[in-house]
């Protein structure tokens, strides 16, 4: 089975020895992703709406990278630092992936590498044979 790393540039990918992406045959992974810009700021600092969307954005271009798309997606897992907020993040999750309906899972956690960041989120797919 054939394995792919992909890399999104961010510095610590090198230093650490980690992918942003890999796929091995028709599987692709993705992992924790925030809404961490190129310039390094962070994306829709105080909205856990707009970071998800950005995320899931972000998450759909690198899926296509890998010759996978939206449809593909099986599962899905969020990281809250507030769960009140797992509602704006479903909202965002909803206008991609409503009718596909991919596994979901959102956990509370205390904290992410950045205070402003209030999401996380990695996503499986499986591409269609």
């Amino acid at each position: 089975m054939s394995r792919t790393n992909y890399s999104s540039g961010a510095p610590l990918e090198e230093t650490i020895g980690y992918s942003r992406m890999v796929k091995v045959g028709n599987m692709v992974l993705i992992g924790g992703t925030t809404s961490v810009q190129p310039d390094g700021s962070v994306y829709g600092e105080g909205s856990a709406y707009e970071q998800a969307k950005y995320i899931f954005e972000k998450q759909v271009k690198l899926l296509e990278q890998a010759g996978a798309s939206a449809k593909d997606v099986v599962e899905i897992d969020a990281f809250l630092t507030h769960m009140s907020d797992c509602k704006d993040v479903a909202e965002a999750y909803s206008e991609i992936f409503h009718d596909i309906r991919p596994l979901f899972t959102a956990v509370g956690t205390t904290e992410l590498n950045r205070i402003t960041q209030l999401c996380e989120i990695k996503i499986m797919a499986i591409i269609e044979d």
